[in-house]
C-alpha cells in the first residue's frame, strides 16, 4: 500500500493527480487499481505497473470514467503490447484515435473495437465467431496486426501505422498518433 500511495504521490504531477493532491484517495478507484494491479502479468514487477497504471488510469478517466473497465483496458493493452513486443503507449494512441476508448465502435468502412479491426480477419483466421467487440479479443487482433505490420516495414512506425489505417503513402494518419502520442501518452 505504501508502494502505491509513493507512486500516486510520485505522479502528482499529471493532470488528474496534480488538481487532488490534497484530496484523500478514493478507495474504490485504491481497491480497482489493487486488484489491476495483482492481475498485470506483463510487467517487470509490482511496482512498475503501479506507477504505470496509475499514471495512464489518470489520463484515461474522463474517456473511460468506469474504473473497473478502465483498468481492464489497461492490464490488456499493457499484456498484448509486451506480447507482441510493442510500445504500449504507442496502442494506447492508436486506440484514442481509432476509437476513443470506445469498445463498441464501428466505422463507416465497418471496423470494430477498440483498434477498429476489420471483420474480415475472422473469416481469414478461420474463427467468424470471435466478437471484435471484447476488449481482449480486439487488443489481440489489433496489436498482432500493428506489430505485423512493423515487422514488414522494418520498424517504420510511421509506414506501419498508416498501412494499419489503410492510408499506406500518407502522412496524416501515422501524424494524429503520433500527435497523440506526444501529447496525451508520452512516457513518464
Amino acid at each position: 500500500m505504501r508502494r502505491l500511495l509513493a507512486a500516486l504521490c510520485l505522479l502528482s504531477a499529471a493532470p488528474a493527480v496534480a488538481d487532488r493532491a490534497d484530496v484523500p484517495v478514493d478507495p474504490e478507484l485504491r481497491d480497482a487499481l489493487r486488484v489491476a494491479v495483482e492481475m498485470a502479468d506483463s510487467f517487470a514487477d509490482r511496482f512498475d505497473a503501479e506507477v504505470w497504471l496509475t499514471d495512464m488510469s489518470a489520463r484515461l478517466a474522463r474517456q473511460v470514467p468506469d474504473e473497473e473497465e478502465r483498468m481492464l483496458i489497461l492490464r490488456l493493452v499493457h499484456r498484448h503490447a509486451a506480447m507482441f513486443e510493442l510500445p504500449p503507449e504507442l496502442v494506447l494512441a492508436v486506440i484514442d484515435v481509432e476509437s476513443n476508448f470506445d469498445r463498441y465502435a464501428i466505422s463507416y468502412a465497418g471496423a470494430l473495437g477498440l483498434m477498429q479491426v476489420m471483420p474480415f480477419w475472422r473469416e481469414e483466421i478461420g474463427r467468424p465467431d470471435d466478437n471484435l467487440h471484447d476488449i481482449e479479443t480486439n487488443l489481440l487482433y489489433g496489436c498482432r496486426i500493428l506489430a505485423y505490420y512493423l515487422e514488414k516495414e522494418k520498424g517504420d512506425r510511421r509506414a506501419a501505422l498508416a498501412r494499419y489505417n489503410g492510408s499506406r503513402g500518407q502522412r496524416w494518419y501515422p501524424d494524429r498518433v503520433f500527435d497523440r502520442l506526444s501529447t496525451k501518452w508520452y512516457r513518464y
